[in-house]
């Protein structure tokens, strides 16, 4: 088995429920590809009692099959026959658990939402099994996975029906950070640094399938020209299908996705309403959630205002990828993503990128201040008065009574600090002093791959340079 890389928060929760002294229902969700079965396994190196994987796009009688066939499998000392309906089969698996002497007894289900197929008393057959059996005895540990967010969320985890309160443990399974990409590279010994590595992180996130297809031999700009402009790259055509597999009804969930590609800075729910042509009703709040939650978009409000003046960003980075450069590409049209480096389209992407890879990492940019132990608040925070539009995408309001003014740049050396630079930085500071009427200690932080080159224009004026080397902190 490949080794795990990270992972460790997980793996102590998988532990702890095997070693429980009581029934476990363990739900474990998060997005396409992002390592949920591979853990699974991993935690209990295939040790399971019964292990069945739904199948896509198919009929109760084909998904009842597929069940049997999974039963057969563990208990090859008995011979089994479809059954005629969910509570059947689930009496059967009831009828073999209690037949094994083992001390904790693992059930893995995995894609568990393709199970469900239309009218076939699935759900309510799982809640019996759990409630009118398994959840009476203390030796069942349930492992249930599944991509399709939407119905993990709402039918499973957040269930008002019969499996209401009955989760035991609930498990997000997130991108990697990247420490974790870098540690991914290391164990196939790449020798890519670390600015190749975060020029690949702005493509692909942290999603490790498709960091497993990198060429180690290749540089990050090779690499994402194979993956993502290719005939046959696995990114080439991942959108369509990575929105479908997660939601439910998944044009909806484009809609709001491609109007808030168009602006960068984020739209209220009511500007996502009129872009995307959506009802103002509860389903657009729940297809936010879900986007939310799946961690396509980030909910944040601005510095100083209240919850319903609330912004929603694109934050993920393949999508953002997607729609920036791939999905206006013909197939037959020769792509050299080399060329962009120059072009004014990479370099706005570029920037809004490495913007995101830091928001993505605000633990290790605090741990980086010194202020891992201090209670703080992130937002971001635009002028509504200075000339210019003065806009700060990352304040950092700390306890200790000072605040932290992030400007975020990615370039390929030292960053330079010029004259013009110098005089709109001022003009943002005043500008947030002025307007918040902040009485705490404004710091001015830079974070840019390189560092800040020295000169008269940044001393007295950056109390804190911050170098990519941050991001990579565990």
């Amino acid at each position: 088995m490949k080794k795990l890389i990270g992972r460790q928060q997980e793996l102590d929760t998988l532990q702890a429920v095997l070693h429980s002294d009581k029934s476990e229902f363990v739900a474990v969700y998060g997005r396409r590809r992002v390592g949920k079965t591979f853990l699974i396994r991993h935690a209990f190196r295939g040790k399971f009692a019964f292990e069945a994987t739904g199948l896509a796009n198919a009929t109760l009688s084909q998904q009842l099959t597929n069940f049997c066939l999974a039963l057969q499998k563990a208990d090859s000392s008995t011979t089994y026959a479809p059954a005629g309906s969910w509570l059947e089969a689930f009496q059967q698996l009831i009828a073999y658990l209690e037949r094994l002497d083992t001390p904790r007894k693992v059930l893995f289900i995995d894609e568990l939402p393709w199970f469900d197929t239309h009218g076939s008393g699935f759900v309510q057959a799982l809640e019996h099994f759990w409630n009118s059996w398994a959840s009476a005895r203390t030796d069942i540990v349930l492992v249930t996975c599944g991509s399709a967010a939407s119905w993990m969320l709402h039918t499973l985890i957040n269930s008002r029906g019969g499996l209401h309160n009955r989760i035991t443990k609930r498990i997000k399974v997130v991108p990697f950070t990247l420490h974790e990409c870098e540690q991914l590279l290391q164990s196939r010994h790449s020798v890519l640094d670390r600015y190749q590595i975060i020029q690949l992180y702005m493509v692909l996130g942290g999603v490790p399938y498709y960091w497993e297809e990198i060429d180690t031999g290749q540089s990050a700009m090779q690499n994402i020209e194979r993956i993502t402009f290719s005939e046959n790259g696995l990114l080439r055509n991942e959108f369509t299908n990575l929105y479908r597999s997660l939601f439910k009804n998944y044009e909806r969930h484009l809609s709001i996705v491609k109007a808030l590609a168009m602006k960068a800075k984020g739209l209220t729910r009511d500007e996502i309403i009129r872009a995307a042509k959506l009802t103002s009703a509860g389903s657009t709040t729940r297809l936010l959630d879900e986007l939310e939650e799946s961690g396509f978009i980030r909910k944040y409000s601005p510095y100083g205002k209240k919850s319903r003046n609330s912004l929603y960003q694109l934050v993920d980075f393949y999508t953002l990828f997607y729609l920036r450069f791939i999905q206006d590409t013909s197939l037959n049209e020769q792509y050299n993503w080399i060329s962009m480096l120059d072009t004014p389209k990479y370099r706005a992407w570029s920037g809004y990128a490495f913007e995101q890879v830091c928001l993505w990492h605000l633990p290790q940019i605090k741990q980086a201040l010194g202020i891992s132990g201090v209670q703080t608040t992130t937002s971001s925070w635009r002028s509504t008065s200075a000339e210019g539009g003065a806009q700060i995408d990352l304040v950092i309001d700390r306890r200790d009574q000072v605040i932290n003014l992030c400007e975020m740049k990615f370039s390929i050396s030292p960053f330079v600090i010029d004259k013009k630079y110098s005089a709109e930085l001022r003009n943002k500071i005043g500008a947030f002093k002025a307007e918040t009427g902040t009485r705490k200690s404004v710091f001015l932080t830079m974070i840019t791959t390189f560092g800040l080159k020295a000169n008269p224009h940044s001393t007295g004026l950056v109390q804190n340079d911050l170098t990519m080397d941050a991001l990579f902190v565990s």
